[in-house]
């Protein structure tokens, strides 16, 4: 079965504080999206990676592309839903209804392939698909309006969900569509799934797969990569 890679690429991440947008700035001798995009390419049997860039984004011809796979590129949205729509409707000739979609963060560099891999096999036999996922290990508190504690809240079976998340071509497609028309505030594609009366699994990943979200997150990504080329490095002696 074929698989293919979205990566939606068009927010301008104005948490970052930076006139560059995040996936731009420099990590480990390239970007964060060059980073991001070499690590999905050594995804074995990949057949396409598709970004979706924001209309106005003059950074990605600069960019170094992974070689040994073909990498495209489309405009995004204003929302995510609607830039992984505007993804998957370029791929609509060659990608058929029951290709497996991974979409992933153009900002989650550190995330592991061999976690991916386990991604496809733990959702081979699925209806929809899956995603990777941590289980809250943090005290959750919900604020009220002064921005005090109002409850503590149950993390008994909560997950903090990350990507690459994996469903079916058509069926994401149609999910998509569906939120669209609802007018839906959908944050990722498991739940526009979950709108449309799917459940998709949970699959455990690392806690090291993070999104850049904050400047201090650069520092912390940094970190990672080094660690993860140490542990390479000694599974190789």
């Amino acid at each position: 079965m074929a698989h293919w890679v979205i990566v939606p690429a068009a927010g301008i991440g104005a948490r970052m504080g930076s006139i560059t947008p995040k996936q731009y700035l420099p990590l480990g001798g390239q970007t964060v999206l060059g980073q991001t995009l070499h690590r999905l390419a050594s995804l074995p049997g990949l057949s396409r990676i598709v970004v979706a860039l924001h209309p106005e984004d003059h950074f990605w011809p600069e960019l170094e592309l992974p070689a040994g796979v073909s990498v495209s590129a489309c405009e995004g949205g204003s929302q995510r839903s609607q830039s992984v729509l505007n993804a998957l409707q370029s791929l609509q000739d060659e990608a058929g209804d029951d290709d497996w979609v991974l979409v992933h963060d153009a900002v989650r560099p550190c995330v592991r392939v061999a976690e991916i891999a386990t991604l496809l096999r733990d959702i081979a036999g699925h209806p929809c698909g899956g995603l990777l996922a941590v289980p809250v290990s943090s005290t959750l508190k919900r604020r009220d309006e002064a921005g005090n504690v109002a409850a503590t809240l149950p993390r008994e079976n909560v997950w903090q969900a990350a990507t690459p998340q994996a469903f079916r071509a058509g069926l994401l497609r149609h999910a998509l569509e569906s939120a669209l028309l609802r007018g839906a505030e959908i944050t990722d594609e498991a739940a526009a799934l979950e709108l449309v009366g799917y459940s998709p699994r949970l699959v455990r990943g690392s806690a090291d797969n993070i999104k850049i979200t904050y400047p201090e997150d650069l520092d912390l990504a940094e970190l990672i990569l080094a660690a993860q080329q140490r542990e390479t490095a000694r599974a190789a002696d």
